[in-house]
């Protein structure tokens, strides 16, 4: 692998975030229009390079207006448009620059698709197919790669499993959800998740939109990746961690193993937008839809479900959960008392679900 593919997947185990990048390791106009691609950016056609030429002209004036900060002409408007990712990969005194351009550009993009998606008339589920049917691809990419693949499958949660989760989480906002598409990949063996890994970021996941701070990994230890980062420049992006990073799920059992991330994934609406021109060419003709995605072994998939490690009783810590919290009595007051029963030669009633002494 590359030091580019080697950051990508540091950056994925770790849930870092692109903005904190001081280079990218991009130096072919290849390698950038593969990176554009995956954003959902095909620089052969003209109005995406108009598009692309927008997005710079106004991360210009946000960083030279807004933050008052010197940007060379030569990267604000005489180089192609392409250039600045072989800049931004170099030794120039102008590589910082472009980084910093590329950043702003990235942000812009993403708030513009955003925007879009609020004013296009079509449902969640409309996308989330749309996903499907690429991320499907991604499989015949692995097969064709040599990754041996045991299980790939996808799902929508159900309208019962997002109620349990926002009456859990105390943000109780739909927008804070973000595994509402899953995708589900196993792999034969341990040493099979790093290729399989590379493979989905190059053809699939842009690297770029992986969501921060969301990636809970308890499967694959990131140092080794940052030794050979290390090896491969004196100044690798991001600093190396103690550790794979472990943001336990409370519900989860403590022998449950995975690795889990977000990513937000890019779709073309190019179709949608044919009523509406002046729509498109405002904010592109991309959005993006949020995807979780779950990727482990065999051994892990296998022991994941016996015991307290099983889907069955993940799910039944949280439905207490959720009692709990929805049966909870002010502090400081007693359980409501029960007038006397006569003794009866019955056996008492189990509580119900309803019963707050349940």
């Amino acid at each position: 692998m590359s030091l580019q593919d080697i950051n990508e997947l540091r950056l994925l185990l770790r849930g870092d975030s692109v903005i904190d990048w001081h280079r990218l390791d991009l130096p072919t106009p290849a390698d950038a229009v593969r990176l554009l691609a995956l954003n959902g950016l095909e620089y052969e056609d003209p109005e995406d390079r108009a598009r692309l030429s927008q997005l710079r002209y106004q991360a210009v004036r946000y960083i030279r207006e807004t933050l008052r900060l010197r940007l060379d002409e030569e990267l604000a408007s005489e180089c192609e448009d392409l250039e600045l990712f072989a800049i931004a990969s170099g030794e120039s005194k102008g590589q910082r620059q472009a980084c910093l351009l590329l950043k702003v550009m990235h942000i812009l993009y993403h708030l513009d698709a955003r925007e879009l998606r609020t004013m296009l008339a079509i449902s969640d589920s409309e996308l989330f197919a749309l996903v499907e049917e690429s991320v499907a691809l991604m499989f015949d990419e692995l097969r064709t790669a040599g990754v041996p693949v045991v299980e790939f499958a996808w799902s929508r949660k159900t309208r019962s499993s997002l109620l349990t989760k926002l009456l859990i989480k105390k943000q109780t906002s739909a927008a804070r959800v973000f595994d509402r598409l899953r995708f589900r990949l196993v792999v034969e063996s341990e040493s099979d998740l790093e290729a399989a890994l590379h493979v989905m970021l190059r053809r699939c996941i842009p690297f770029n939109y992986v969501v921060p701070a969301e990636t809970v990994n308890t499967l694959i230890d990131p140092r080794s990746l940052d030794l050979r980062a290390s090896e491969m420049s004196t100044t690798p992006n991001g600093g190396a961690t103690d550790g794979a990073r472990d943001t336990h799920n409370e519900f989860s059992a403590r022998g449950f193993r995975m690795l889990n991330f977000i990513a937000d994934l890019p779709v073309r609406v190019d179709d949608l937008l044919w009523s509406n021109q002046d729509l498109g060419s405002a904010r592109g003709r991309v959005v993006f839809v949020l995807a979780e995605f779950q990727v482990m072994d065999r051994e892990t998939a296998r022991l994941n479900e016996e015991g307290d490690s099983s889907h069955e009783a993940y799910k039944q810590r949280q439905h207490a959960r959720v009692k709990e919290r929805l049966l909870h009595r002010p502090p400081g007051t007693a359980p409501a008392s029960r007038p006397a029963e006569p003794p009866s030669s019955q056996p008492a009633a189990p509580p119900t679900d309803a019963d707050p002494e349940g």
